[in-house]
């Protein structure tokens, strides 16, 4: 099944720059979208960014604005370790949430924003960003 572990989140000040990463250890994840979804309280959970295996094509949410980027470390074939990177700069209080990194099997970007369509869950890194 593998596992995903988020790591670097923390308070900062709007105008901050952070980087989260989340490990995916357990079983190859070299082959899957991999991604970041986001959630503050009282909403829903919703998407920041994903990138394809293999040839890295980036999406990104649109409030993002060029702010974020997303970014994977596969590894070498023998090792099951994969990390999945979350740059973020000029932070805004309304970045504040939950993160969360996801991942899905597919290589494909068919519906590569959809929740619904990732299969395994990290348990979130907290960022809080304060004006």
């Amino acid at each position: 099944q593998g596992q995903l572990v988020e790591s670097g989140g923390g308070l900062v000040q709007a105008g901050d720059s952070l980087r989260l990463s989340c490990e995916a250890s357990g079983r190859r994840f070299d082959r899957g979208v991999m991604a970041w979804f986001r959630q503050a309280p009282g909403k829903e959970r919703e998407f920041v960014a994903a990138i394809t295996p293999f040839n890295f094509k980036t999406y990104y949410g649109d409030f993002v604005a060029g702010r974020f980027t997303i970014s994977r470390n596969d590894g070498s074939r023998d090792n099951a370790k994969n990390t999945l990177y979350l740059q973020m700069t000029s932070l805004k209080p309304e970045d504040t949430a939950v993160y969360f990194c996801a991942e899905r099997p597919s290589q494909s970007a068919i519906e590569i924003r959809a929740e619904a369509t990732y299969n395994l869950w990290g348990q979130g890194t907290q960022v809080t960003v304060s004006s």
